[in-house]
């Protein structure tokens, strides 16, 4: 399918590996050029390269902390004007309500809420000027479906999700869209992470830690970063028009949530 966004320019955070490289090569294998962002340089620059041999669009990295106003400010400078914004960032660490200070919540909050939106408020009057736009916020499916364990993450990305159900709602008729996409459990490093942390808590090894998780899985294994990418792409396609304020869960049927 010709996604209609050939020759457009999108800035992918925290695109150097998993879910955001998936969606950064999606978007690129579409024809649009990217503007790619993480912290660490090396590895950044590796995914730039590979993406540009892999489509031979533009793709510039630009290593810096998207979290902070400094790292913020230098990713639009080199941007200027995009028509599509992917934000994304590691989520906190799990762990249990008794452990999480005052300091926690606010790194959680900056990091997964106030600077997806700060990117957002910076992007989109250009967006509107033009007639045209797409944000795609990665949060998580704790949005939707809360995981004890990352009360951190529930309650900074359900904060995103508020200001994207109405902000979304505002700038609709200006031909702008701004989603959320939900991923569940990707084979991703954060997957490691949390199946490690896991495997800690049982007693048991890494890989049984994965395989318990992925049997309560009905498609029965992870997402891959590719199958993801494709769906990111898509909501920033010229076909996600009538797409405005949701949630899109792309767990493999893990969460039964209807509504």
């Amino acid at each position: 399918m010709d996604l209609g966004i050939k020759g457009r320019k999108a800035i992918v955070c925290a695109g150097s590996k998993g879910l955001g490289r998936g969606c950064a090569m999606a978007l690129a294998q579409a024809g649009v050029e990217i503007v790619l962002n993480a912290r660490g340089a090396d590895a950044l620059a590796a995914t730039a390269n590979e993406i540009m041999a892999a489509t031979g669009v533009t793709v510039t990295p630009v290593a810096a902390d998207i979290t902070t106003p400094e790292g913020r400010a230098a990713v639009l400078s080199e941007a200027g004007e995009v028509d599509i914004l992917v934000t994304n960032a590691g989520g906190p660490p799990p762990g249990n309500w008794r452990d999480w200070s005052r300091d926690d919540f606010i790194a959680a909050l900056d990091a997964n809420m106030l600077a997806p939106i700060a990117m957002m408020q910076a992007v989109l009057p250009a967006m509107i000027e033009q007639r045209w736009g797409r944000v795609v916020n990665i949060t998580s499916q704790s949005v939707r479906a809360p995981i004890a364990q990352l009360g951190l993450s529930n309650s900074a990305r359900s904060g995103l999700t508020g200001f994207v159900a109405g902000t979304s709602r505002q700038v609709a008729e200006y031909g702008v869209n701004i989603n959320n996409l939900l991923p569940g459990l990707h084979a991703t490093d954060r997957a490691v992470s949390l199946d490690t942390g896991a495997a800690k808590a049982k007693g048991i090894s890494v890989e049984e830690a994965k395989a318990q998780r992925e049997a309560t899985i009905p498609a029965g294994r992870y997402g891959t970063p590719e199958e993801f990418g494709a769906t990111c792409a898509f909501m920033c396609s010229g076909h996600a028009g009538f797409m405005v304020g949701q949630n899109v869960m792309l767990d493999g049927g893990l969460n039964n949530i209807s509504i």
